[in-house]
């Protein structure tokens, strides 16, 4: 199957960063773009982990997500693998130049699809 990055409209005008320039025309897309194999890295994370998070309430099952990721360096070192390997060449170079700033980006980027993806089971 071929995935094609998203064009996603409307996250650009003449006061954004060069930061926020590469996140919402690399990083974003890229998220988006691999939302459905995120969302199985998660599920089968608890899998692996025991956790059932059926029983969680909404706020709870918000809190376990923005935690996993904070606090599983593995867990979340995936998950930003994930969306790297999808970099063009001139992409990595860019994100060299800032890689901490980067990470934090996708991370919090891919918590918050998390969260409003709360359909997990």
């Amino acid at each position: 199957m071929t995935k094609e990055r998203p064009e996603l409209k409307g996250l650009i005008n003449e006061r954004t960063t060069k930061i926020e320039h590469f996140q919402n025309t690399v990083i974003r897309p890229l998220i988006k773009m691999q939302n459905d194999l995120l969302i199985a890295m998660l599920q089968q994370n608890f899998i692996k982990r025991k956790v059932d998070f059926s029983i969680f309430s909404q706020e709870k099952k918000k809190e376990k997500i923005k935690s996993t990721l904070e606090k599983d360096l593995q867990f979340k070192n995936k998950v930003i693998g994930i969306i790297i390997g999808h970099f063009s060449m001139d992409e990595y170079l860019i994100y060299q130049q800032n890689e901490n700033e980067y990470n934090r980006r996708i991370k919090q980027i891919v918590i918050k699809r998390y969260q409003n993806s709360i359909s997990i089971s």
